[in-house]
């Protein structure tokens, strides 16, 4: 069950206008408490308590219901559970006014307005084996808000069917700020959602008037007193949040509810501003809401990137400076002169994090020139004037724009609480740089963010992978705009990821005081890419820093993350400190490689002629048939055995690794004459020639002119043929290789050596090659 409909069906139960059967009302909102159980506690069965007004269930509560001194009950009821040998896991209280509670084990409590019980059904989570601690691991208030805005989302689409995105989406982006403003001390607490329950028509017909009204007001600076005085108490909010003019939606009943009970369930001070993107991204994506809310880059990872780009020279910095007025004095300047941009932000998590880690920053020199004893008047020196952005999704500007609002206010509150003095106000909204609405490798990034010459400028994030094979056409001609006047051969084999890095590259070539760190897959690390990408890189830039290959996790459920380096480039004239990290070890380094170890900066190159002599190892046999020629194990014995006598075993990477078996109709040099007559096989034949037929590719349709054969064909008559898979994982000391016969397929999802020495097996499982496919090929990728 969702968050959302633990608290609709618990605010259902609290709303009754008679509460006799409160307590088994509540308990069958925990799925894990049998309808049984609770039927039976209804008839007093299993009711340990005799006493009216008392519920005892063995370990799971001990309720009471009160019309005296609620303290009092609950002060004679806890004593008494502390006499009983087996203590039922709550304690409940209540006069339906105010409710008590005690969690038994870990003496957590609850003292609460009974109507306010929907938002704490969290706490009673035991009951259906969720600990409290294990339960805010999924930041609860995130998912509440992204649950009650899909719903939301849902309702107005259904209900606008041909509302523009951009105005539809604003809207949302809108709604969102307020609810946040009005639980943050932006507005005043519950102004808005009191503003909907007042002044709206229960049915939701006159919503959209009221809406734009509001819009149009917090827009409005120069207030003459004219305004309706249920306006009066809502701020001036500037920044273009709402200058442009709401478009009509239709509202109705249903949808004005979700508004309110999303103001009035959702903690949004808990919720993070680094989430808020992604969630409403996820929100406005229904085929990305498996895990709402939960879809960003975590902290951690983030810090990553930006720790040893910038923020831990800037942290020893002000640790150097510390007791010097003038040293943080040119501290506090020179963070409030740095620019940060992230060339493909998506919602804007690695900007948000940089600038609440620079507030934090000018926050503790601020408080360090206090304690010194000099007063000072805050003069905001980090703003967000400083952060620039491009993201191609245009609704994602938008959400990056707010939640860098968000943010700032977050940390306007931090900057009060730690300097008492010191006063900063979030409203009205101040002018963010620049998220721009764009293509990365189409832009000319000087241009998205105007500098100085030698300013301080440091770009990061993490852009969008896609192998050459995965590119789409218009992403092929994007690579081609951003690399082919760099590099004129072979860029076709690069990463997506490397036009970002060419461009950056390019970038501080051109302003040397800039530097730039991205995540990538490790790919580009590795292999035919290196000498491709790197040799060229190096003629501007040089390592600084990098994190070798690691699983980078998001924040998502069952997100089993995808394998990436951290590389982080500085000009190449440089001085700079270098290191490596592998894990949580930091390791001071020379120079860094290509490879992401210590050595120089040289690459591998690939060449077609062998110096070793050795027998050439090629691709296997690809099918290209619809699956119509390849058969599972349970299918082939399934196959009468006329069928049987023409089939051949078939192994590739996935049945090498996982010892399974798959089989292929093998027709190879076998006369018409042989299959024509047997029951079965001209089925499959036509099966393969249509599905050939019917493919896009020109190469593929004239292979229909032999369906009865592998499209390539590649297997030899031999039995010492050794198979080496692809792809193997990079937790793998060894990659497994095997020896087959010539009544086995090698498939093309595997490497081939064709008649191969035996000893040749030996050769390649050593530990010499194990290190040299390591250091060259990638943890766990055999290159042929």
């Amino acid at each position: 069950m969702s968050i959302t409909e633990y608290e609709d069906r618990i605010k259902d139960i609290v709303n009754m206008p008679d509460h006799e059967a409160f307590i088994y009302d509540f308990l069958s909102v925990y799925e894990k408490i049998s309808k049984s159980t609770i039927t039976k506690l209804r008839k007093g069965t299993n009711n340990l308590s005799k006493v009216a007004g008392e519920v005892y269930l063995k370990n799971k509560l001990f309720f009471k219901e009160t019309n005296g001194d609620l303290f009092q009950a609950y002060s004679n009821l806890e004593e008494h559970v502390n006499e009983l040998k087996s203590k039922p896991r709550y304690i409940i209280v209540t006069n339906y006014q105010q409710l008590l509670a005690k969690d038994t084990h870990t003496f957590d409590t609850l003292d609460i307005e009974f109507k306010d019980l929907p938002k704490y059904f969290e706490f009673f989570l035991a009951w259906n084996g969720i600990e409290k601690a294990e339960f805010e691991k999924e930041n609860p208030a995130d998912l509440k808000a992204a649950e009650r805005f899909a719903k939301l989302f849902d309702e107005l689409r259904k209900d606008n069917p041909d509302a523009k995105s951009h105005s539809f989406n604003l809207f949302l982006i809108r709604l969102l700020f307020c609810m946040f403003a009005e639980d943050t001390g932006i507005f005043e607490q519950d102004l808005f959602t009191n503003y909907l329950k007042q002044l709206t028509a229960p049915d939701g017909s006159d919503m959209n008037e009221r809406i734009a009204e509001l819009f149009t007001f917090l827009d409005k600076k120069e207030r003459d007193g004219s305004e309706p005085a249920y306006l009066s108490s809502f701020p001036y909010v500037n920044g273009q949040l709402f200058t442009e003019k709401h478009e009509n939606l239709v509202f109705s009943k249903k949808t004005r509810q979700i508004m309110i009970d999303a103001g009035e369930l959702i903690g949004w001070s808990k919720v993070n501003p680094d989430i808020l993107g992604s969630m409403l991204q996820a929100v406005a994506s229904e085929d990305k809401r498996s895990h709402l809310g939960m879809h960003y880059t975590s902290v951690p990872n983030i810090m990553k990137v930006i720790k040893p780009l910038f923020l831990d020279e800037l942290r020893e910095s002000f640790e150097n400076a510390k007791g010097n007025y003038k040293k943080l004095t040119s501290l506090l300047t020179r963070i409030g002169n740095i620019k940060f941009m992230d060339p493909a932000c998506g919602s804007g998590n690695f900007l948000i994090i940089t600038y609440k880690e620079l507030r934090r920053l000018e926050i503790d020199i601020l408080v360090e020139i206090n304690n010194m004893g000099i007063s000072t008047t805050y003069i905001p020196s980090v703003t967000l004037d400083q952060f620039y952005g491009i993201e191609i999704e245009d609704f994602a500007v938008d959400v990056t724009q707010l939640s860098l609002w968000i943010a700032d206010h977050q940390m306007n509150i931090e900057l009060n609480e730690a300097t008492k003095d010191l006063y900063c106000a979030t409203l009205p909204l101040k002018k963010a740089g620049a998220i721009v609405h764009g293509n990365s490798l189409k832009l000319d990034w000087n241009k998205v963010m105007p500098h100085q010459e030698d300013q301080e400028i440091y770009i990061f994030g993490n852009p969008p992978y896609l192998g050459s094979k995965k590119q789409n056409k218009e992403q092929k001609q994007d690579m081609e705009l951003a690399v082919s006047s760099y590099i004129k051969k072979k860029y076709k084999i690069l990463d997506y990821v490397c036009g970002w890095f060419i461009l950056a590259a390019k970038f501080v070539r051109d302003n040397s005081n800039a530097q730039f760190a991205f995540v990538t897959t490790n790919s580009i690390c590795q292999g035919e890419q290196v000498s491709v990408l790197w040799d060229h890189l190096f003629n501007w830039i040089q390592i600084k820093f990098g994190y070798n290959s690691f699983k980078w996790n998001n924040n998502a459920k069952n997100n089993a993350g995808v394998t990436v380096s951290i590389i982080g480039c500085c000009a190449r004239n440089n001085k700079v400190k270098k290191y490596l990290f592998k894990g949580d070890v930091k390791e001071k380094v020379e120079n860094i490689s290509p490879y992401l170890t210590e050595g120089k900066d040289l690459a591998i190159k690939s060449s077609k002629k062998q110096m070793s002599q050795l027998p050439e190892m090629s691709f296997g046999s690809m099918p290209n048939d619809g699956g119509n020629l390849i058969f599972k194990e349970s299918e082939y014995q399934k196959l009468p055995e006329n069928i049987k006598n023409f089939c051949k075993n078939l192994i590739g990477s996935k049945e090498l690794m996982n010892n399974t078996k798959r089989y292929c109709l093998w027709l190879y040099n076998v006369s018409p004459e042989l299959y024509n007559k047997v029951s079965g096989i001209n089925e499959l034949i036509e099966k393969v020639k249509e599905y050939r037929l019917n493919s896009k590719r020109k190469a593929t349709q004239e292979l229909a002119s032999t369906p009865q054969l592998f499209g390539e064909i590649r297997w030899k008559n031999s039995n010492t043929n050794i198979i080496v898979p692809r792809h193997t994982s990079n937790n793998r000391m060894y990659v497994p290789m095997g020896i087959v016969g010539n009544d086995t397929v090698i498939a093309d999802s595997s490497m081939a050596i064709y008649d191969a020495p035996i000893w040749l097996l030996g050769l390649l499982e050593s530990r010499l090659h194990m290190v040299w496919l390591r250091n060259v090929g990638g943890g766990g990728l055999a290159q042929g």
